[in-house]
């Protein structure tokens, strides 16, 4: 009888493997994820699914397991993203300039925190802040200064943005309409997913219920008038960074997506008409395999949620289309020059995992702004894995792989479960308003950390190989001048505007507001009419009031 594989191996185990072992024992007591997926020693065909060819597919067709495009890289490579936002919409503009120069291939927009949570500069709590993390934009022509010669029919457009998403995608519309570029040409992603604020960033303005009307509105504006537009980026990267693991990245993810889709269905839409066009934001982080299945697994797991929990029909509205970004919190400021090594093999786990978008952080994040050179490196490093490694030019090369198969599979289960917890205690909303998801996410983040202080989980240059260099730090300062500038320019723009049509935009606003009718048309009014962005948000904060965060026990 011929011997079974898990058969041959015990027996090799038993007898070469346990005599080595005592000569040579292994570094660690326990090999694991970060999710906590024991990690064997040795993974055997016994260890994946034995259906897993039925779970596989092709690429390009349900489950997706392998891709969500049936040629994937071979036809077109993913979209280069770099991330940035520079004190001023002119110093801005000459980043994303330089960045298309250098073979950028889509822009990104980080905002300062006033802009993020619907501040205009010469507000008391802006004071200091401007311009600090990222543009300050709080006008039409701020926005206009920030794409100057930038033709927006010919650039996919991102913006990291929340709370006031709405409102900057009604700029970013009227800014269009100035250039003379119609409405259906225009291609970008706004990142409008306010859920993920209450958990894990914090950048909120109104309590949930207006926020998530706010999503539906854009929702319905965008099929009417922007059909290349990406609704919405329901981002796990954020989650992921304030400590969550991989397999609770996926899972809260997926949860807030369902309560997306959910109140999207309850608005009036058709699971059809907008599916398709839901994007989504994760990190890319240290646990190289882990990270690859972690991709994998999410796109099974989205193409079974959309058509069999939804209904959807259009195989499009199963697919998971995704942007990656390396992971910020694995930066380090001691040896900084490692985090060139480690980015490249994050960035290299994403397009393994078959990501469609990707942004790379800079080596010199963890000290300041990046630099020029550094930027430069972060995109070369894209670059190189697109053009040099041949990693690309063959669908999902690590399909088959009897770890990443089985890691896949770990992930999947483990989503699910905390999927079925959620919905158990009345669906991502409610799992927010109690704290469940803050505290899972609080109990990953001390876990790790306390891994880490105890050189259980090694930092290279942190708590093991460090060196005695001393670390010079240039501290990020934003000259004080920006803000002075914002605040000058500010008023001038008010200036410049009929002060009672200004009024009567508001009074019209307040009336939608309080209704039901959909306000992004109320918005582009507003913003046409030289009202500010935090004008719009102080009117909002009348009607619905702001936000307070219960404490998490």
């Amino acid at each position: 009888m011929t011997q079974s594989i898990g058969d041959a191996y015990a027996e090799w185990e038993e007898k070469t493997l346990s005599h080595l072992l005592k000569r040579f024992p292994e570094r660690k007591k326990t090999f694991q994820t970060s999710s906590g997926i024991p990690i064997k020693r040795c993974y055997l065909p016994t260890d994946s699914d034995p259906d897993y060819l039925d779970k596989l597919g092709f690429p390009g067709e349900y489950p997706f397991t392998r891709g969500v495009q049936p040629t994937m890289y071979r036809g077109r490579l993913w979209t280069i993203r770099q991330y940035a936002g520079y004190a001023t919409a002119e110093e801005t503009n000459r980043r994303f300039r330089y960045l298309l120069e250098q073979g950028q291939t889509g822009l990104s927009v980080a905002f300062d925190l006033p802009t993020q949570i619907g501040l205009d500069p010469d507000h008391p709590l802006a004071e200091g802040e401007v311009g600090r993390v990222g543009v300050s934009l709080s006008s039409f022509e701020d926005m206009a200064r920030l794409f100057e010669g930038i033709p927006l029919d010919r650039v996919s457009t991102s913006m990291t943005i929340n709370a006031p998403a709405a409102i900057l995608l009604a700029m970013y519309v009227a800014v269009a309409k100035r250039q003379g570029v119609k409405l259906e040409e225009l291609r970008g992603t706004i990142q409008n997913d306010i859920l993920k604020e209450y958990v894990a960033r914090g950048t909120y303005i109104f309590p949930p219920k207006p926020s998530i009307r706010l999503v539906t509105d854009t929702f319905h504006y965008c099929q009417e008038k922007l059909p290349h537009w990406n609704i919405i980026s329901i981002s796990g990267y954020h989650i992921r960074e304030a400590g969550a693991s991989a397999i609770q990245e996926v899972a809260f993810t997926f949860a807030n997506a369902i309560a997306y889709v959910e109140a999207a269905l309850k608005a009036g839409l058709k699971i059809d008409d907008f599916a398709p066009r839901l994007a989504f934001f994760f990190s890319a982080d240290r646990n190289f395999l882990e990270e690859i299945a972690k991709f994998r697994a999410a796109r099974r797991l989205w193409a079974d949620i959309m058509r069999n929990r939804f209904g959807a029909e259009d195989p499009r509205s199963w697919r998971l289309r995704f942007h990656t970004q390396t992971a910020g919190s694995s930066l380090t400021a001691q040896q900084p020059e490692n985090n060139v090594i480690r980015v490249a093999l994050q960035a290299l786990s994403a397009v393994f995992g078959g990501t469609q978008s990707l942004h790379t952080n800079s080596m010199d994040e963890a000290l300041g702004l990046p630099t020029e050179t550094a930027v430069r490196i972060a995109l070369r490093t894209q670059q190189i894995i697109a053009h040099e490694t041949g990693v690309g030019d063959t669908i999902d090369p690590l399909a088959g792989s009897y770890a990443i198969e089985s890691l896949t599979d770990a992930i999947e289960a483990g989503v699910l479960e905390y999927i079925e917890r959620i919905d158990h205690l009345g669906g991502a909303l409610t799992a927010i308003e109690i704290g469940f998801i803050q505290r899972e996410i609080s109990e990953s983040a001390f876990q790790m950390q306390r891994a880490i202080d105890n050189a259980e989980e090694i930092v290279v240059g942190v708590n093991d190989f460090m060196t005695d260099e001393k670390i010079t730090i240039t501290p990020l300062k934003v000259d004080p001048v920006v803000e002075a500038s914002q605040k000058e320019q500010l008023m001038v723009f008010r200036s410049q505007r009929n002060e009672n049509q200004a009024k009567q935009l508001l009074n019209n606003l307040t009336e939608t507001a309080r209704g039901d009718g959909n306000l992004i048309p109320s918005f582009i009014e507003c913003i046409e009419g030289h009202l500010t962005l935090g004008e719009i948000c102080t009117q909002l904060r009348e009607i619905w009031g702001e936000y307070e965060a219960p404490p998490i026990l």
